[in-house]
């Protein structure tokens, strides 16, 4: 058997989340009846961690098992060719079996798009950004900092996924121009994210943005480790999975037969 690590980037628009749900087009659902297709047999996939309705990816990781004699398929190229276009495939390396796109990824980073202008909005920008008006940058800077280290979460986690604890690591937290002068992209990487943690993250920055919070709240709604202090989460086509890191685990065998790893920027 060989282990199939698949980067994907796609469109969240039209899918309600990553994760196979009954009667709804899901990520992963269209991921599994492609390469079923391919295959000629019922494949599993595990993505990197699950992104909700509406959520965008650009760095998105699967791993999928597949027989020895299907591991010479062009990938790459036969998922392209008959996924939908709002998903694509932009890397396929084969790894050790004891790689898993979930458990093996050490941060994350994921971008949040806001748009400044109140007057208008760019049809084309609509799907991918939170109209949320002016906001006073150097107090949202302020915010972002009070995110920076480890901290216990649980003020900013949205129920519907268990999990062990609450505490993750916030490593960077920085603002950075948007598409246009209307835009900024906040990316924030981490440790690793709980249920709409991003999201919920934003929304308290934005409402500091707009002066109905002050910098110093983060800390105090932090400590409170109650959802119900934190502001209102932020919408989701603002949202954008960019990357996730593997460290050494990450280094595999591409579809070329090189040994090759997409290891960059901040690890």
């Amino acid at each position: 058997m060989k282990r199939v690590k698949i980067t994907i980037a796609y469109d969240g628009t039209k899918f309600c989340g990553w994760q196979i749900q009954p009667g709804v087009r899901t990520v992963q659902n269209e991921l599994e009846k492609a390469i079923s297709r391919i295959t000629g047999d019922s494949v599993r996939v595990y993505g990197s961690g699950r992104t909700d309705s509406g959520v965008h990816a650009l760095g998105q990781v699967v791993h999928f098992t597949v027989p020895d004699n299907k591991s010479k398929i062009p990938w790459q190229r036969a998922l392209n060719s008959i996924m939908p276009n709002d998903v694509t495939v932009l890397d396929v390396q084969y790894v050790d079996e004891s790689f898993h796109a979930q458990f093996s990824s050490v941060r994350k980073t994921y971008v949040y798009t806001l748009w400044l202008e109140n007057s208008f909005l760019l049809p084309c920008r609509r799907n991918y950004v939170w109209a949320c008006g002016p906001l006073d940058l150097n107090a949202l800077d302020q915010g972002m900092e009070s995110f920076w280290g480890e901290h216990d979460f649980a003020s900013f986690q949205n129920v519907g996924t268990p999990v062990k604890n609450t505490i993750r690591t916030i490593f960077n937290f920085s603002r950075l121009s948007g598409e246009n002068e209307h835009e900024i992209r906040l990316e924030v990487c981490g440790s690793g994210f709980l249920k709409q943690m991003v999201r919920n993250m934003v929304g308290c920055l934005v409402e500091i943005g707009r002066g109905k919070a002050n910098s110093d709240s983060v800390r105090s709604v932090l400590e409170a480790k109650d959802r119900t202090l934190a502001p209102a989460t932020a919408p989701a086509q603002g949202l954008c999975l960019a990357h996730v890191y593997y460290g050494e685990l990450e280094r595999g065998e591409s579809e070329s037969g090189h040994n090759e790893s997409n290891i960059n920027g901040g690890d």
